[in-house]
């Protein structure tokens, strides 16, 4: 009779499977990033990001409207502005690239609940992400440029704002920013750990944003660093954050999972470019099958703690599960 238990019973078949299985998917939990350019009847694939562009308002308001009948229910815009500057005016510009988008998007797609980055690096001439003084990014003047930045996006109509800068002290300078003007309701949803990782790389051609010089690991996380992922979520709660996000997913699961068991806001978790292309070149050589790929590393973000995931597999994931 040995063995008395057998786990293999509740794996016999997909019907079974599917009864026990502890973490589900949903195209409810997705968030799609969408870059907004200039121009007209603009569509340029990203090379390193196959699948992604870079649209003009008209064209990802039709994109807008095939992630809306998908089911997956928000969008992320990153915007790549005609002209950059070193304070990044275009950033807060009210006739933007994002703005536009916005305005665009809650015009024609109403049900599609629209988030925007809020970030001076790809607005900036020199790519960084805030004021630059001396070769330096000078923390508490870029606090103005981002609250500049985040009350015009609300003001063409953004439903949430997200700033990923991780400057200190932004989200309670955007929090004040959006309620004297009367943004009250707008929530913020912070990259709270975000990391200084290399898997960004194809983002960066995406949002054409590499620094001109030295690199952003004064201001972004120490990849080694797990605790202090804690204390910045903390400082981001304390100054009014809605949600929290991790950036990156795959490789800090751990994070996480510390933040969902200590803290009671929804998680976000931001599957970023550089995990998305791996899978998509890996597929391209026939060295793994790339639906099962995506869709193991999609529910292993769920099962860490996410409540949320900012993908750029949410449309082909949720083609997937709506069937």
């Amino acid at each position: 009779m040995f063995p008395f238990q057998r786990p293999r019973r509740l794996r016999k078949n997909e019907t079974i499977r599917r009864m026990v299985r502890e973490t589900s998917v949903s195209p409810d939990d997705f968030i799609y990033p969408l870059f907004a350019t200039y121009g007209k009847n603009t569509r340029k694939e990203i090379k390193s990001m196959p699948g992604c562009f870079q649209e003009s308002a008209d064209r990802i308001v039709k994109h807008a409207k095939e992630v809306h009948s998908l089911g997956i229910p928000a969008v992320l815009l990153f915007g790549i502005p005609e002209h950059k500057d070193e304070i990044g005016s275009g950033a807060y510009d009210p006739k933007g690239v994002v703005q536009k988008a916005v305005r665009a998007i809650k015009d024609k797609v109403p049900g599609l609940y629209v988030i925007t980055d809020v970030c001076m690096c790809e607005y900036t001439s020199h790519g960084h992400c805030g004021f630059i003084e001396d070769g330096d990014v000078k923390n508490d003047p870029t606090l103005d440029l981002l609250a500049a930045e985040a009350l015009s996006h609300a003001k063409a109509g953004a439903d949430m704002v997200a700033p990923s800068d991780m400057m200190d002290g932004r989200v309670e300078a955007i929090r004040i920013a959006l309620d004297e003007e009367g943004f009250t309701e707008t929530p913020i949803m912070s990259y709270a750990a975000k990391y200084a990782s290399a898997f960004y790389g194809p983002f960066r051609e995406a949002a054409e944003s590499t620094p001109a010089f030295g690199d952003r690991r004064s201001y972004q996380m120490d990849p080694a660093n797990r605790r202090e992922a804690l204390k910045e979520v903390a400082l981001d709660i304390d100054e009014g954050a809605d949600i929290v996000m991790v950036k990156p997913a795959m490789s800090y699961l751990d994070i996480i999972s510390d933040i969902r068991e200590n803290f009671d806001l929804p998680v976000a978790a931001y599957n970023v470019s550089g995990e998305y292309s791996l899978i998509k070149a890996a597929a391209k050589l026939g060295w793994i099958d790339e639906k099962r790929a995506m869709m193991e590393v999609l529910t292993s973000i769920k099962r860490a703690g996410a409540d949320l995931i900012l993908t750029y597999f949410a449309k082909e994931a949720a083609k997937i599960l709506n069937k």
